[in-house]
């Protein structure tokens, strides 16, 4: 009964906040960030293209920064507790360095900025954020990398729903 009482109190919170603060936590869930935040924003709150582009890259741009800051030291603190997840974690880095390497070797900052612009999957603000920690980008210079490239993506998904919609 309890439990029941919880997902109520909940669905009764979340029903009460405002729209631009809903998009704004959408666009700060790492699957979809943005990308799925956008077209909730426009769709379903009915919010303008200006106010559901702000809100998203808002959101997009708070959860990098986020990531930035404490995803060294959570990682650290998890994998000191648990050597399978450090073995996963350590393929998925291996592979996203691989992929990505030559390309942040020859344009760095275009990179960043490329990679978290580009609206697919794996390619938002999260995955951005920790690419600039493997590749030892400092949080005064991938913060602002990030914002450009949430800003970007943004227009282009706002662009693809606005010929969807």
């Amino acid at each position: 009964m309890t439990k029941i009482m919880n997902v109520n109190n909940f669905i009764f919170w979340w029903q009460n906040l405002p729209s631009e603060i809903k998009i704004f936590l959408y666009s700060m869930i790492p699957i979809g960030e943005l990308r799925t935040a956008l077209p909730i924003a426009i769709k379903v709150y009915h919010l303008s293209f200006w106010s559901a582009w702000f809100w998203s890259v808002l959101g997009n741009i708070f959860m990098g920064a986020l990531v930035i800051w404490l995803f060294e030291p959570l990682l650290d603190f998890v994998f000191k507790k648990n050597k399978v997840l450090n073995k996963l974690w350590q393929q998925y880095i291996k592979r996203l360095e691989d992929k990505n390497r030559s390309r942040f070797e020859k344009w760095g900052a275009i990179a960043l900025i490329t990679f978290v612009a580009i609206p697919l999957p794996m390619t938002g603000a999260f995955s951005g954020a920790v690419v600039a920690s493997i590749f030892q980008i400092s949080p005064k210079k991938a913060i602002p990398l990030l914002g450009i490239g949430c800003a970007i993506a943004g227009v282009l998904v706002l662009i693809l729903t606005s010929f969807l919609f």
